[in-house]
């Protein structure tokens, strides 16, 4: 099974595009802290989204915002430009849910809003134990 479940931030501003035959892609990068490194380690991760995923990204993600992505690893390996054979780690979403609440976003254009807070309940005495049997 190749499953990827990572929370970080946005590296960059989301680069939408279409392949040729007009399929929506959209790419960013995403900086995530290691949890248990005593040093303050980030590692850095290149994120690939589809179709209307994609599109969702783009309109509202920005450089900054706190995602949580659920994917899978890709591996693919090219030459650069020297001709040196190199391997590359890509992370190919299968959903995103945005964490930066929407005052924090500076965008214009948001549909979506984090959940209004919640109150406490009140808790109620009860004392009535007039109908219990024993």
């Amino acid at each position: 099974m190749n499953k990827v479940f990572l929370i970080g931030n946005v590296t960059r501003d989301p680069e939408l595009s279409e392949t040729n035959s007009g399929v929506a892609v959209c790419r960013l990068g995403l900086a995530v802290n290691r949890r248990f490194s005593s040093n303050d380690e980030t590692d850095f991760f290149n994120i690939t989204a589809w179709r209307q995923l994609a599109e969702r990204v783009a309109k509202y993600v920005k450089k900054g915002n706190k995602v949580a992505i659920t994917g899978s690893i890709q591996m693919r390996n090219y030459e650069d430009s020297t001709g040196q054979k190199r391997t590359a780690v890509d992370i190919i979403a299968d959903d995103v849910e945005f964490l930066t609440p929407k005052n924090a976003s500076s965008s214009a254009d948001d549909d979506f809003a984090p959940a209004a807070p919640r109150k406490k309940p009140a808790l109620e005495a009860f004392d009535d134990d007039s109908d219990i049997p024993f």
